[in-house]
């Protein structure tokens, strides 16, 4: 299998697009936006009502994603899926120009929405890369779709920052909206065109559904990528977590002011896209368990070293270095799944990696904002997020497999 330039540049470019919502809506300005002007953060409320827009909606995603899953691989509808649920993140993500202060509710809904399409559609985007490239090269593929994403992250970050010190909030959730409609359009002419079946969409359920169940026996019944999955669960929700809660805690505890955020995010996607770039070709020749685990190490420290953080300064430092690990502990892991995988049930076993790293999202920011509404400070729920990481990281060291891609 020959890599087709056409099909990685598109697939990556994907990446490239949706990383506007990931940086803006989700990591930067919209979470502080909303948890302290929409609801107001007194005592952590703030905290409290974007924790739950971020589970509910991982919730959903991850109850549909072995579902839609399979799916897309009876049904030969992988494409079409990651069109509507594109396009029902990009609605959301528009929609959000209504709202005003006191909207708390209205904001919860559209940000559920804008999630759904977003983190669903990755289920799709996921389950093209065995099919656009070879083993050997998987786990490079895996890391430039982070890369290209964190240049993404960058380039839109770039352009909300005069929109922001101008005070034009409506007009950043519109900008975003735009950049991720436009820019992934490339992955929707490229990518492999579906395979068609003679099944209809009832009959492709159906299957699908049955298929799905019979998968998370099979997974279940296969001890190591059963204990791989147990690990990833874990770690990925201090993952989740930190993406979710970190500006609002740079912006809580420590007074970043939004230009601020914004300028603290570049600098994290930077040494992000660096981390990505230095270790894509060590994912294939190391292996990717080692490269996750050392990811696993640095991100444990990180998240102590933040409970004791008092300064902008030492926070600008930890974050660069939390930053190098980011795309590294992401494409590490998933191209150490796809090792799992059978040939031609990747979108069915892409739907139950979904399932559990979506279900990772769901009690973490739970417990984060709980934590901070009870303590009413958030440097107790910092912890949380390191134990997250350990108790991953320990499971996933007995964990069989994740050697080299490159013989």
């Amino acid at each position: 299998m020959a890599l087709n330039r056409k099909h990685i540049i598109s697939w990556t470019l994907f990446d490239f697009a949706n990383s506007s919502y990931s940086a803006v809506i989700i990591a930067v300005v919209f979470p502080v936006y909303y948890a302290n002007v929409i609801v107001g953060n007194d005592a952590g409320i703030g905290d409290l009502w974007w924790g739950r827009a971020i589970s509910v909606s991982m919730a959903v995603v991850a109850l549909s994603s072995p579902l839609l899953g399979g799916i897309a691989d009876y049904g030969g509808l992988r494409k079409k899926f990651l069109f509507l649920y594109t396009a029902l993140s990009v609605s959301a993500i528009a929609s959000l120009f209504i709202l005003e202060k006191g909207m708390v509710v209205e904001g919860f809904m559209l940000i559920v929405a804008a999630n759904i399409g977003m983190e669903g559609g990755l289920v799709f985007y996921n389950s093209f890369l065995p099919r656009i490239a070879p083993r050997e090269y998987q786990g490079r593929v895996s890391a430039w779709g982070f890369m290209v994403g964190y240049a993404g992250s960058i380039l839109s970050l770039l352009i909300a920052i005069p929109l922001v010190k101008a005070g034009q909030f409506k007009a950043t959730w519109l900008m975003v909206a735009f950049f991720f409609a436009i820019c992934s359009l490339p992955a929707f002419a490229f990518l492999p065109a579906d395979r068609r079946t003679d099944l209809s969409m009832v009959h492709s359920a159906m299957r699908g559904l049955r298929y799905t169940t019979k998968t998370l026996k099979e997974i279940w019944k296969r001890t190591e990528p059963r204990k791989f999955l147990f690990s990833y669960l874990i770690y990925q929700d201090g993952v989740n977590t930190v993406i979710v809660f970190s500006s609002i805690f740079a912006a809580t505890t420590l007074g970043f002011k939004p230009q601020e955020l914004i300028f603290l995010y570049l600098v994290v996607q930077s040494t992000a896209l660096l981390g990505s770039l230095v270790m894509a070709k060590p994912i294939d020749l190391w292996g990717p368990k080692k490269v996750v685990v050392l990811s696993l190490l640095m991100w444990s420290s990180v998240a102590i070293l933040a409970f004791f953080i008092q300064t902008k300064t030492h926070f600008w430092m930890l974050a660069s270095l939390a930053g190098l690990g980011l795309g590294t502990v992401q494409a590490g892991s998933r191209a150490f799944y796809t090792q799992f995988i059978p040939e031609g049930r990747e979108a069915e076993y892409f739907g139950v990696y979904s399932l559990v790293g979506k279900s990772s999202a769901i009690l973490g920011p739970l417990v984060f904002g709980y934590i901070s509404t009870t303590f009413g400070s958030q440097r107790p729920a910092i912890l949380s997020v390191a134990a997250f990481f350990l108790i991953g990281l320990i499971i996933l060291k007995f964990v069989r497999g994740g050697g080299p891609n490159i013989r």
